[in-house]
């Protein structure tokens, strides 16, 4: 008898645990449903360009939809609080630049959003050189041609801008340099660099993924790009180093966030997903196409940037003397 109460009791007990477990919620694999990348620059931009690559390789190592949003404005301001509201659950991740994160602090008056403290950094995306490119109708054919003739129009030239990089670019450009030109700024990248090729505005700094093509058709004259030492990417364009403009080393960087919060095996798992993009020859050969140089690193790698670079631009900023708007 005894061995059949015993029995009974083990067996009872093995059929509760096994009601238990079958009504145990279900946690679903990461992901179930679609992730949304916002890239807070329009389409067409050199971030949009470089975003989507990173949404389409994303998709696929992760076997599920990502789907890009574009949400422009306010010095990226406007996607980057978007994502920094939004539920950290990897389902809403930021693909950015300097621009939101180093620069708008310092360009901004009122930033809704601390750009360390509000975010969860995921990995390092790369690097995204910029050139100082002119209208090919201006008679100038170099950097110094350009002083020249900025100095023999004093407060006659104007420069474009799409992002803060242009924006800081060609502040110290003006102030190294010792000349005055007007800024103009634009929403976007796209239209600033459409009015610069028909002569509106006389220049601007602009990543190499949006502007390398009208280079290449000569609808614009590349002179220098914003780094003291060429890039590997455009090793052909001299520096602004070589130029003659000393102190001169801007570039704007690349990488993937999320709201604060995010989990840590779901941070783990994108950081990986990016890592083996950015080591994927084909994936390289078309951001390298696009004048983007990938490579990444650890989450907390970039972490570390990201506030460094908060800094040195706040500096930049400040060296220049843009006043906040």
């Amino acid at each position: 008898m005894s061995s059949v109460r015993i029995w009974l009791r083990h067996g009872a007990a093995g059929v509760m645990a096994a009601a238990a477990l079958a009504s145990a919620p279900a946690y679903a694999k990461y992901p179930d449903h679609p992730i949304t990348v916002v890239v807070p620059f329009p389409a067409g931009s050199g971030t949009d360009a470089v975003g989507r690559i990173f949404a389409q390789q994303l998709g696929e190592i992760l076997g599920g939809q990502v789907v890009v949003e574009n949400k422009p404005g306010g010095n990226a301001t406007i996607g980057a609080n978007y994502v920094a509201r939004s539920k950290p659950d990897g389902y809403t991740l930021f693909i950015t630049t300097n621009t939101s994160h180093s620069a708008a602090p310092f360009l901004n008056k009122n930033v809704p959003y601390d750009p360390v403290k509000d975010f969860t950094p995921i990995a390092r995306g790369g690097n995204l050189p910029f050139i100082l490119v002119v209208n090919p109708n201006l008679p100038v054919k170099s950097v110094q041609d350009l002083v020249a003739y900025a100095k023999q129009h004093p407060g006659k030239m104007t420069y474009a801008s799409g992002n803060s990089t242009g924006i800081v670019a060609g502040a110290t450009f003006a102030d190294r340099a010792g000349i005055k030109i007007l800024h103009v700024p634009y929403k976007g990248t796209p239209q600033a660099m459409t009015d610069v090729m028909s002569g509106q505005v006389d220049m601007m700094f602009t990543d190499v993924a949006s502007s390398l093509a009208f280079v290449q058709s000569g609808k614009l004259r590349a002179l220098a790009v914003s780094t003291a030492a060429r890039s590997n990417v455009v090793p052909d364009i001299p520096s602004m180093q070589d130029a003659g403009i000393k102190n001169f080393d801007i570039n704007s960087w690349n990488g993937l966030l999320g709201p604060a919060g995010m989990p840590k095996d779901v941070v783990q798992q994108l950081n990986a997903a990016m890592n083996k993009i950015v080591k994927d020859p084909a994936a390289r050969k078309r951001f390298a196409d696009l004048g983007f140089d990938a490579f990444s690193g650890t989450p907390e790698d970039f972490a570390a940037f990201v506030s460094q670079q908060r800094d040195l631009w706040g500096k930049m900023i400040q060296d220049a003397g843009i006043a906040p708007e």
